[in-house]
């Protein structure tokens, strides 16, 4: 079965073509700057090597249409119709209560997720869109819905709930969600995979750790706390948004500078983090590269980043009693080698050795711990795409 995965944004479309019967990816790409005169498509060919199309695209119902032409264009495409895709899986970013598993796309379903609007206003709306673009222009085939908050509906309520007026819970569904559960959930079992463990009877904290990132305690296979809450911006330092802050200080924060609720929203998601700690960049190679040349406020943003994902690793061991596996994952934990020894290096308390030569690996699956390590440390690259993929081929049915 040929599957077609989207991750469709509010300015940009990824995907991929998966043949879920061998789980090869048959192609890949994504759609950048929609709706402005210099929109384009980037994508990878057969051979490896990476074409770009630029063309117009007003909104992104044009851009699931360029996608699919590039998919069976004569000689960019991979197959020779639309006919021959036969599923398509979409990545939506909050399902509230609403969806604690991935479900087949009905009417129904469409109008539950634009009631999370509320909640996901820059995300759904996006989603919903590519949904709607694709039942216009392939109405027969099937689509399924992967919810990034769907893992973490397995967490109890002292770790989702807010201390706050229980009314806020209620009447506006205020509390913990989490994000990147498709990515926890594969990482997660991919790890005891690698590891020849009996997933459902592991102790599991899976590090999401990139530009966006997230911690999640897995026990048994079920998440029991992750570090992201209502939206995306609770938890770890991250590029752009601030994590964890007193809330009183963000009220200050807004007298001080006369913010309203958008000016806010805008400070801690695309000012804060990494970019507004160091002053340079979201980007961590930038921010390594500025450490190397004696930059002070970059080494106070990396020290920082790392201190709050020990923080958390240390936080969900005791939730857990004891951690067996940590998993490292994301553009950070795949590849900065140097942010993964300082953590590491820092567990020995918990039991872990550090393997420094088999940690010298980039996007690589790959134990880092060693040999006598009493907890098992994995860098596993992430596949939110094929586990979307597996998804819709068991929904849709092979």
């Amino acid at each position: 079965m040929k599957i077609l995965v989207l991750n469709c944004g509010s300015s940009s479309v990824k995907y991929k073509l998966i043949d879920s019967k061998t789980e090869k990816v048959l192609a890949e790409g994504g759609v950048e700057k929609i709706g402005l005169p210099d929109s384009f498509i980037k994508f990878k060919r057969h051979d490896g090597t990476k074409g770009v199309i630029e063309t117009p695209m007003p909104d992104a119902k044009a851009a699931v249409k360029v996608v699919l032409d590039v998919l069976t264009d004569p000689k960019e495409g991979v197959i020779r119709s639309f006919d021959e895709i036969e599923a398509v899986g979409h990545r939506v970013v909050h399902g509230m209560e609403k969806f604690n598993k991935s479900v087949l796309i009905t009417p129904e379903v469409i109008e539950k997720v634009k009631e999370c609007y509320v909640v996901a206003p820059l995300h759904n709306p996006a989603n919903i869109t590519g949904i709607e673009a694709v039942t216009e222009l392939m109405p027969d085939v099937p689509q399924v819905g992967v919810f990034d908050t769907a893992f973490h509906q397995t967490m109890p309520a002292k770790a989702y709930m807010y201390a706050l007026p229980y009314e806020a819970y209620e009447k506006y569904g205020v509390r913990r969600y989490g994000f990147h559960g498709t990515s926890h959930r594969y990482v997660s079992r991919r790890a005891c995979e690698f590891l020849g463990l009996d997933y459902d009877k592991q102790r599991i904290i899976t590090c999401h750790i990139g530009n966006g990132a997230s911690i999640t305690a897995i026990e048994d296979g079920k998440s029991v706390d992750t570090s992201m809450g209502l939206t995306p911006t609770e938890g770890l330092m991250m590029g752009t948004r601030s994590g964890d802050v007193d809330p009183g200080a963000l009220v200050y924060l807004m007298q001080q500078y006369g913010l309203d609720a958008e000016g806010l929203q805008k400070l801690v998601n695309k000012q804060s983090g990494v970019l507004g700690v160091s002053g340079i960049s979201s980007d961590m190679r930038d921010i390594e590269d500025a450490i190397a040349r004696g930059d002070e406020k970059a080494k106070l943003a990396m020290d920082m980043y790392e201190y709050r994902i020990l923080k958390y690793i240390g936080a969900y061991a005791a939730v857990l009693g004891g951690v067996d596996v940590i998993v490292f994952t994301g553009g950070v934990g795949e590849n900065q080698i140097g942010t993964r020894e300082v953590i590491c290096k820092k567990l020995a308390f918990m039991g872990v050795t550090f393997d420094a030569e088999a940690n010298k690996t980039r996007g690589k699956e790959i134990e880092i711990s060693g040999k006598d390590s009493k907890v098992h440390v994995v860098v596993i690259p992430t596949d939110e795409e094929l586990m979307i993929a597996r998804d819709t081929a068991a929904i849709v049915g092979e």
